[in-house]
Protein backbone atom coordinates (compact mmCIF):
# COMPACT_ATOMS: atom_id res chain seq x y z
CA UNK A 1 0.00 0.00 0.00
CA UNK A 2 1.29 3.68 -0.06
CA UNK A 3 1.09 4.86 2.84
CA UNK A 4 1.26 8.74 4.31
CA UNK A 5 2.32 8.84 8.20
CA UNK A 6 1.79 12.13 9.13
CA UNK A 7 4.14 12.96 11.89
CA UNK A 8 6.56 10.09 12.06
CA UNK A 9 9.28 10.98 14.28
CA UNK A 10 8.58 10.29 17.65
CA UNK A 11 8.76 7.05 19.54
CA UNK A 12 5.69 5.51 18.29
CA UNK A 13 5.50 6.82 14.73
CA UNK A 14 9.28 6.01 14.39
CA UNK A 15 8.38 2.35 15.07
CA UNK A 16 5.39 2.73 12.98
CA UNK A 17 7.53 3.53 9.39
CA UNK A 18 9.97 0.97 10.53
CA UNK A 19 7.32 -1.67 10.36
CA UNK A 20 5.77 -0.31 7.28
CA UNK A 21 8.92 -0.96 5.57
CA UNK A 22 9.41 -4.43 6.94
CA UNK A 23 6.04 -5.26 5.16
CA UNK A 24 6.82 -3.94 2.08
CA UNK A 25 4.36 -1.00 2.48
CA UNK A 26 5.22 2.70 0.06
CA UNK A 27 6.03 4.71 2.90
CA UNK A 28 5.84 8.48 2.56
CA UNK A 29 6.53 10.63 6.03
CA UNK A 30 5.42 14.88 6.07
CA UNK A 31 6.49 16.28 9.80
CA UNK A 32 8.43 19.71 9.90
CA UNK A 33 11.49 17.77 9.53
CA UNK A 34 13.03 19.47 13.05
CA UNK A 35 13.98 16.03 14.74
CA UNK A 36 16.44 13.34 14.47
CA UNK A 37 15.79 10.85 11.62
CA UNK A 38 16.00 7.00 13.29
CA UNK A 39 14.35 5.07 10.40
CA UNK A 40 16.41 2.11 9.52
CA UNK A 41 16.32 2.59 5.77
CA UNK A 42 15.68 5.69 3.81
CA UNK A 43 12.07 7.48 3.42
CA UNK A 44 10.50 9.97 1.26
CA UNK A 45 10.05 13.20 3.85
CA UNK A 46 7.59 16.19 3.30
CA UNK A 47 8.46 18.87 5.07
CA UNK A 48 5.27 20.95 6.49
CA UNK A 49 3.96 22.40 9.57
CA UNK A 50 0.24 20.72 9.80
CA UNK A 51 -0.70 24.22 12.24
CA UNK A 52 -0.26 25.89 8.80
CA UNK A 53 -3.54 25.11 7.39
CA UNK A 54 -3.09 26.38 3.56
CA UNK A 55 0.47 25.09 3.68
CA UNK A 56 -1.04 21.65 4.38
CA UNK A 57 -3.71 21.72 2.26
CA UNK A 58 -1.70 22.75 -0.22
CA UNK A 59 1.41 20.10 0.32
CA UNK A 60 -1.75 17.49 -0.12
CA UNK A 61 -3.31 18.77 -3.54
CA UNK A 62 -2.99 16.11 -5.51
CA UNK A 63 -1.54 13.64 -3.82
CA UNK A 64 -3.28 10.06 -3.36
CA UNK A 65 -2.43 7.64 -0.92
CA UNK A 66 -4.17 3.89 0.14
CA UNK A 67 -4.09 4.34 3.37
CA UNK A 68 -3.19 7.71 6.00
CA UNK A 69 -2.03 7.17 9.47
CA UNK A 70 -2.25 10.87 11.62
CA UNK A 71 -0.34 10.62 14.50
CA UNK A 72 -0.63 14.46 14.94
CA UNK A 73 -4.33 14.85 15.32
CA UNK A 74 -4.89 16.24 19.17
CA UNK A 75 -8.84 17.77 18.72
CA UNK A 76 -11.36 17.61 16.18
CA UNK A 77 -9.89 20.71 14.23
CA UNK A 78 -6.51 18.89 13.56
CA UNK A 79 -9.25 15.20 12.34
CA UNK A 80 -10.90 17.91 10.45
CA UNK A 81 -8.13 19.03 8.08
CA UNK A 82 -6.48 15.43 7.48
CA UNK A 83 -10.10 14.38 6.23
CA UNK A 84 -9.88 17.74 4.46
CA UNK A 85 -6.55 18.06 3.07
CA UNK A 86 -7.49 14.52 1.81
CA UNK A 87 -10.75 13.80 0.33
CA UNK A 88 -10.31 10.80 -1.34
CA UNK A 89 -12.93 8.34 -0.43
CA UNK A 90 -11.15 5.49 -0.46
CA UNK A 91 -8.24 5.97 1.52
CA UNK A 92 -8.35 4.41 5.03
CA UNK A 93 -6.96 6.61 7.92
CA UNK A 94 -5.90 5.36 11.00
CA UNK A 95 -6.15 8.08 13.82
CA UNK A 96 -3.62 7.96 16.88
CA UNK A 97 -6.10 8.27 20.03
CA UNK A 98 -5.07 7.10 23.89
CA UNK A 99 -6.18 5.44 26.53
CA UNK A 100 -5.99 9.23 27.96
CA UNK A 101 -9.36 9.43 26.44
CA UNK A 102 -10.67 6.96 28.96
CA UNK A 103 -13.37 8.33 31.50
CA UNK A 104 -11.77 8.14 34.64
CA UNK A 105 -12.07 6.38 37.89
CA UNK A 106 -12.81 3.38 35.87
CA UNK A 107 -15.78 1.05 36.86
CA UNK A 108 -13.71 -1.99 36.82
CA UNK A 109 -10.55 -3.67 35.10
CA UNK A 110 -9.49 -5.15 32.81
CA UNK A 111 -10.61 -1.64 30.39
CA UNK A 112 -11.97 -2.25 27.50
CA UNK A 113 -13.00 -0.12 24.26
CA UNK A 114 -16.38 -0.07 25.49
CA UNK A 115 -14.93 2.50 28.63
CA UNK A 116 -16.97 5.65 28.64
CA UNK A 117 -14.40 8.79 27.32
CA UNK A 118 -14.17 11.71 28.46
CA UNK A 119 -17.20 14.77 28.74
CA UNK A 120 -15.63 17.28 30.92
CA UNK A 121 -12.78 19.21 29.72
CA UNK A 122 -11.43 20.32 33.74
CA UNK A 123 -10.17 17.22 35.37
CA UNK A 124 -7.69 15.75 31.87
CA UNK A 125 -7.84 18.44 29.24
CA UNK A 126 -5.74 16.08 26.68
CA UNK A 127 -8.11 13.07 27.10
CA UNK A 128 -11.30 15.35 26.52
CA UNK A 129 -10.20 16.65 23.34
CA UNK A 130 -9.15 13.39 22.11
CA UNK A 131 -12.79 12.19 23.40
CA UNK A 132 -14.25 15.06 21.19
CA UNK A 133 -11.80 14.02 18.44
CA UNK A 134 -13.00 10.42 18.46
CA UNK A 135 -16.79 12.01 18.16
CA UNK A 136 -15.91 13.89 15.30
CA UNK A 137 -14.08 10.67 13.36
CA UNK A 138 -17.73 8.32 14.36
CA UNK A 139 -19.62 10.93 12.56
CA UNK A 140 -17.13 10.82 9.53
CA UNK A 141 -17.39 7.19 9.14
CA UNK A 142 -21.00 6.92 9.17
CA UNK A 143 -21.09 9.38 6.19
CA UNK A 144 -18.62 6.53 4.89
CA UNK A 145 -14.66 7.75 5.86
CA UNK A 146 -12.87 4.68 6.26
CA UNK A 147 -11.58 5.00 9.89
CA UNK A 148 -9.77 3.27 12.52
CA UNK A 149 -8.73 4.45 16.10
CA UNK A 150 -5.95 3.21 17.61
CA UNK A 151 -5.37 4.65 21.43
CA UNK A 152 -2.09 3.67 22.43
CA UNK A 153 -1.36 2.76 26.54
CA UNK A 154 2.15 4.80 28.31
CA UNK A 155 4.56 3.54 25.80
CA UNK A 156 8.28 3.37 25.99
CA UNK A 157 11.12 2.57 23.03
CA UNK A 158 14.55 3.29 21.55
CA UNK A 159 14.36 7.04 21.70
CA UNK A 160 11.24 7.98 24.49
CA UNK A 161 11.21 10.93 26.52
CA UNK A 162 8.83 9.81 29.32
CA UNK A 163 10.50 7.43 31.37
CA UNK A 164 9.72 7.89 35.31
CA UNK A 165 7.36 9.43 38.09
CA UNK A 166 9.01 12.38 37.31
CA UNK A 167 10.26 11.58 33.51
CA UNK A 168 13.91 11.60 34.90
CA UNK A 169 15.17 9.05 31.69
CA UNK A 170 18.27 8.37 32.76
CA UNK A 171 18.11 9.86 35.35
CA UNK A 172 16.52 7.24 36.95
CA UNK A 173 19.69 4.58 35.87
CA UNK A 174 21.79 6.93 37.69
CA UNK A 175 20.00 7.53 41.11
CA UNK A 176 20.01 4.07 41.21
CA UNK A 177 23.81 3.30 40.44
CA UNK A 178 24.47 5.82 43.09
CA UNK A 179 22.29 4.77 45.56
CA UNK A 180 20.00 7.63 45.50
CA UNK A 181 16.56 7.20 46.33
CA UNK A 182 13.41 7.89 44.28
CA UNK A 183 10.49 8.96 44.49
CA UNK A 184 7.11 7.18 43.77
CA UNK A 185 3.70 8.08 43.52
CA UNK A 186 1.02 6.03 45.77
CA UNK A 187 2.62 2.34 47.45
CA UNK A 188 3.63 1.58 44.16
CA UNK A 189 1.40 -1.32 43.75
CA UNK A 190 -0.83 0.29 41.23
CA UNK A 191 -0.74 -2.48 38.41
CA UNK A 192 -0.01 -1.08 34.76
CA UNK A 193 0.86 -2.43 31.50
CA UNK A 194 3.86 -0.95 29.78
CA UNK A 195 3.73 -1.08 26.10
CA UNK A 196 7.01 -1.13 23.59
CA UNK A 197 6.97 0.37 20.04
CA UNK A 198 7.77 -1.84 18.25
CA UNK A 199 4.96 -4.03 19.37
CA UNK A 200 1.95 -1.40 19.41
CA UNK A 201 3.78 -0.49 15.23
CA UNK A 202 2.24 -3.90 14.70
CA UNK A 203 -1.59 -2.39 15.39
CA UNK A 204 -1.21 0.55 13.32
CA UNK A 205 0.13 -1.32 10.08
CA UNK A 206 -2.08 -4.36 10.48
CA UNK A 207 -4.97 -2.41 10.82
CA UNK A 208 -4.35 -1.07 7.07
CA UNK A 209 -7.09 -1.74 4.56
CA UNK A 210 -8.67 -4.16 6.70
CA UNK A 211 -12.74 -3.69 5.86
CA UNK A 212 -13.16 -5.47 9.93
CA UNK A 213 -11.18 -2.50 11.23
CA UNK A 214 -13.38 0.60 9.67
CA UNK A 215 -15.18 2.35 12.10
CA UNK A 216 -13.59 0.86 14.67
CA UNK A 217 -11.16 1.65 17.76
CA UNK A 218 -8.76 -0.59 19.65
CA UNK A 219 -6.34 -0.20 22.55
CA UNK A 220 -3.15 -1.96 21.97
CA UNK A 221 -1.26 -2.47 25.28
CA UNK A 222 1.06 -5.33 26.36
CA UNK A 223 -0.28 -8.16 28.22
CA UNK A 224 2.25 -8.11 30.45
CA UNK A 225 1.10 -6.42 33.86
CA UNK A 226 3.29 -5.33 36.61
CA UNK A 227 3.23 -2.86 39.47
CA UNK A 228 5.12 0.50 38.98
CA UNK A 229 7.44 -0.14 41.32
CA UNK A 230 8.68 -2.54 39.04
CA UNK A 231 9.86 -0.30 36.69
CA UNK A 232 12.58 0.59 39.38
CA UNK A 233 13.36 -2.54 40.32
CA UNK A 234 13.64 -3.65 36.55
CA UNK A 235 16.42 -0.89 35.71
CA UNK A 236 17.95 -2.45 39.77
CA UNK A 237 18.27 -5.73 37.95
CA UNK A 238 20.19 -4.43 34.93
CA UNK A 239 22.43 -2.27 36.83
CA UNK A 240 22.91 -5.13 39.70
CA UNK A 241 21.79 -3.14 42.45
CA UNK A 242 18.29 -2.48 44.68
CA UNK A 243 16.71 0.79 44.32
CA UNK A 244 15.95 2.92 47.08
CA UNK A 245 12.15 3.84 46.37
CA UNK A 246 10.47 6.15 48.50
CA UNK A 247 6.70 6.44 48.41
CA UNK A 248 4.51 9.60 48.41
CA UNK A 249 0.59 9.71 48.16
CA UNK A 250 -0.04 11.23 44.17
CA UNK A 251 -1.90 14.15 46.23
CA UNK A 252 0.75 15.25 48.40
CA UNK A 253 3.48 14.94 45.14
CA UNK A 254 0.44 17.34 43.16
CA UNK A 255 1.27 20.09 45.81
CA UNK A 256 4.87 19.26 45.91
CA UNK A 257 5.54 19.97 42.24
CA UNK A 258 2.02 19.99 40.03
CA UNK A 259 3.76 20.31 37.05
CA UNK A 260 5.60 17.47 36.93
CA UNK A 261 3.51 15.55 38.64
CA UNK A 262 -0.23 16.20 36.79
CA UNK A 263 0.87 13.24 34.59
CA UNK A 264 0.09 10.66 36.85
CA UNK A 265 -2.80 12.48 39.27
CA UNK A 266 -4.79 12.46 35.34
CA UNK A 267 -4.00 9.22 34.06
CA UNK A 268 -1.31 6.90 36.13
CA UNK A 269 -2.94 6.92 39.51
CA UNK A 270 -5.54 4.59 38.14
CA UNK A 271 -5.03 0.95 37.15
CA UNK A 272 -3.37 0.63 33.45
CA UNK A 273 -4.64 -2.88 32.85
CA UNK A 274 -6.23 -3.46 28.90
CA UNK A 275 -8.32 -6.10 27.48
CA UNK A 276 -6.34 -6.98 24.04
CA UNK A 277 -8.95 -9.30 22.98
CA UNK A 278 -10.81 -6.85 20.22
CA UNK A 279 -7.24 -6.25 18.63
CA UNK A 280 -5.81 -9.45 18.78
CA UNK A 281 -8.95 -10.82 17.15
CA UNK A 282 -9.40 -8.37 14.20
CA UNK A 283 -5.45 -7.41 14.08
CA UNK A 284 -3.48 -10.82 14.60
CA UNK A 285 -0.13 -9.42 14.09
CA UNK A 286 -0.47 -7.85 17.02
CA UNK A 287 1.84 -10.28 19.37
CA UNK A 288 3.65 -8.96 21.75
CA UNK A 289 7.06 -9.80 21.33
CA UNK A 290 8.48 -7.41 24.84
CA UNK A 291 7.43 -7.87 28.39
CA UNK A 292 8.49 -5.35 30.74
CA UNK A 293 12.44 -6.90 31.56
CA UNK A 294 13.20 -6.92 27.69
CA UNK A 295 11.43 -3.45 26.94
CA UNK A 296 13.86 -2.01 29.82
CA UNK A 297 17.13 -4.29 28.67
CA UNK A 298 16.50 -2.39 25.01
CA UNK A 299 16.21 0.95 26.36
CA UNK A 300 19.28 0.69 28.68
CA UNK A 301 21.02 -0.58 25.87
CA UNK A 302 20.29 2.62 23.91
CA UNK A 303 21.45 4.60 26.99
CA UNK A 304 24.88 3.14 26.90
CA UNK A 305 25.34 3.75 23.20
CA UNK A 306 24.20 7.49 22.71
CA UNK A 307 25.61 9.96 24.93
CA UNK A 308 22.89 12.18 24.25
CA UNK A 309 20.30 10.15 25.62
CA UNK A 310 22.59 9.70 29.12
CA UNK A 311 22.02 13.84 29.71
CA UNK A 312 21.00 14.68 33.27
CA UNK A 313 17.85 17.30 34.03
CA UNK A 314 19.98 18.70 36.40
CA UNK A 315 16.38 20.26 37.49
CA UNK A 316 14.66 17.24 38.13
CA UNK A 317 17.67 15.75 39.33
CA UNK A 318 17.56 19.06 42.24
CA UNK A 319 13.70 18.13 42.49
CA UNK A 320 13.54 14.82 43.42
CA UNK A 321 16.58 15.34 46.51
CA UNK A 322 14.02 17.96 47.26
CA UNK A 323 11.05 15.75 47.54
CA UNK A 324 13.64 13.22 48.66
CA UNK A 325 14.58 15.46 51.76
CA UNK A 326 10.81 16.86 52.50
CA UNK A 327 9.92 12.88 52.50
CA UNK A 328 12.49 12.39 55.01
CA UNK A 329 11.42 15.34 57.10
CA UNK A 330 7.63 14.06 57.04
CA UNK A 331 8.89 10.64 58.82
CA UNK A 332 10.80 12.48 61.16
CA UNK A 333 7.88 14.43 62.45
CA UNK A 334 5.40 11.22 62.03
CA UNK A 335 7.80 9.23 64.36
CA UNK A 336 7.85 12.12 67.21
Amino acid sequence: MNVLVIGGTGNISTAIVDRLNETGHKTTVFNRGLRPIRYKQEVPVIIGDKSDRAGFIAAMKGKEYDAVIDMISYNLNDAGLTLEAIPNPGTHFVFASTVAAYDRPYRGVPITERNALWTTEDFYPYGYHKARMEDFLWERAAEGRKITVIRPSLTYGVGCRNIGVLRQNYGVVERIKNGKPLIMFGDGTNPWSWTFAPDLAKAFVGALGRERCFGQAYHAASGDVRVWDELYYGFGRIVGKKPVILHMSTEMLMEACPEQITHVRQEKMFAGVFDNAKVKADIPEFVCEYDLDRLLGAIYDWYMSDEQARAIDDKLERLEDTLVEKYNKCVGILRG
